[in-house]
């Protein structure tokens, strides 16, 4: 089982993402700090900004969400995925990019932490 930590700024807000829109399921809630979402072999641990993970580093640095590294969750079809989450009002960063792998989009969680749509060749 893999686990990822995403940093967000409501883990309720971003729990209902997840589960609401990609196929994952409410594994356990800590308060208002932390909520985990699973999906198949992949366990995704929301921080907010009451999570130990939120705090201050040693030299003042806070964790924020965002950035470009990514979770990549495998879709069937990246044209109707596309448009079911387009119809919720989903945020994309780009426009669907067809690779040598197969086609690739990213949207963003409420937090603004991106999610790469993947359809292989």
């Amino acid at each position: 089982m893999a686990i990822v930590r995403y940093l967000v700024p409501d883990a309720a807000v971003a729990a209902s993402f997840y589960t609401e829109h990609l196929g994952f399921a409410l594994v356990e809630r800590w308060g208002a700090a932390v909520a985990m979402v699973s999906r198949g072999d992949l366990t995704l641990w929301l921080s907010g900004p009451l999570s130990s993970a939120a705090q201050a580093m040693p030299d003042g640095r806070r964790p924020e969400p965002g950035g470009w590294n990514r979770v990549v969750i495998q879709v069937e079809n990246l044209a109707s995925t596309v448009a079911r989450l387009g119809a919720a009002r989903v945020r994309f960063r780009n426009e669907i990019v067809v690779g040598p792998g197969g086609k690739q989009i990213l949207i963003e969680d409420p937090g603004g932490n991106p999610i790469e749509l993947f359809e292989p060749a």
